[in-house]
């Protein structure tokens, strides 16, 4: 009896043991163990760790061999471009072959996601197996800014010139290749003194894929009224000129007699500017503005003088420029519509 009681014992040690064994396993050694803890680096902001993981940093052949571009910016594998991660749950661990497949849901800020990676064996520290990622977990945001060369992801500022591969050469029009973390939501938003935008959100979710983000910024308030002050002060000057067709300026009043003195021009009303996106720049769309005149004329053809008190309405538009430096050239030209 005393045997069969130790036997029993036996039995249930080593029933206990090897349960422990496989909890340990899925809790610090399998596949889903490694992929959490890569979920929670993210999760907790440490980009430089979770860069660091076994399979995540790639090289140009990687990407290229995705169909990824060869020179996606690292600019947002950093600490400052994450947001949180939260309820992260393995819901399936498959293996085929050499390769496990582990699938995930979470909550990435507002939104839900699901991800599978691959992971292979890594090797073993003694009896422990090591991982790896069999495809890494980095993914692109293609991502196109109009009306602004700076932006922000996440709160993190980037500015086009500094991620271009041209530099400060870069198209203002031109998508702009980012590598991400996945899983991994990014929200880009426009806040200068010239654009802004409310932002716009991307969930990246599927390792080495390319998500495609437009992103245009609408002129800020700033921005119009100083646009309208330069425009007011433009042709406030234009109607200096004491001459029938001031020189650059959009109105001007033809006549095919002489004038027996100098005309005097001035603006009796402002045109109302606004301002909209014109690719990498802003246009000023056409608007009506009025300037009148006061000038003495001479007929050819009898030698009398009239006076001529006379209001001159003319369309104008422009171009606004957005110079490197952050200035902006606004050209304006226009007709007048007597």
């Amino acid at each position: 009896m005393d045997l069969t009681l130790l036997g029993i014992v036996g039995v249930l040690l080593v029933g206990a043991l090897a349960a422990a064994g496989a909890t340990l396993y899925r809790e610090f050694y399998s596949p889903s163990a490694f992929v959490e803890r890569y979920l929670g680096m993210l999760s907790d902001g440490r980009a430089a760790d979770a860069l660091a993981v076994a399979g995540v940093a790639v090289d140009s052949t990687e990407l290229e061999a995705a169909g990824l571009p060869a020179h996606a910016s690292e600019a947002l594998l950093r600490s400052a471009a994450l947001e949180q991660l939260t309820e992260v749950e393995v819901v399936s661990e498959t293996t085929e072959g050499d390769t496990t497949e582990v699938t995930v849901e979470y909550q990435a800020g507002p939104y839900p996601g699901r991800t599978t990676f691959q992971v292979e064996r890594d090797g073993a520290v003694g009896v422990v197996p090591t991982w790896r990622f069999a495809r890494s977990p980095l993914a692109v945001v293609d991502l196109s800014v109009r009306g602004s060369m700076s932006f922000d992801v996440n709160g993190f500022a980037v500015d086009k010139r500094q991620v271009s591969v041209d530099g400060v050469e870069a198209d203002p029009l031109a998508p702009v290749p980012l590598l991400v973390f996945s899983p991994g939501v990014y929200s880009v938003s426009v806040d200068t003194p010239i654009s802004a935008t409310r932002g716009v959100a991307v969930l990246s979710d599927s390792p080495l894929k390319s998500t495609k983000v437009e992103v245009q910024a609408e002129p800020t308030e700033q921005f119009i009224e100083v646009v309208q002050q330069k425009v007011d002060e433009f042709l406030t000057q234009c109607a200096t000129q004491k001459v029938l067709l001031p020189t650059a300026c959009p109105f001007g009043y033809p006549v095919e007699d002489r004038i027996s003195s100098p005309p005097t021009w001035s603006i009796v009303q402002q045109p109302v500017v606004s301002v909209e996106p014109d690719g990498a720049n802003w246009r000023i769309p056409t608007t009506e503005a009025t300037a009148h005149i006061e000038v003495d004329i001479r007929s050819l053809f009898d030698g009398t003088v009239r006076r001529v008190s006379e209001d001159v309405p003319f369309l104008m538009n422009g171009t606004i420029t957005v110079t490197p430096d952050g200035s902006a050239s606004i050209v304006v030209s226009g007709t007048d519509t007597r």
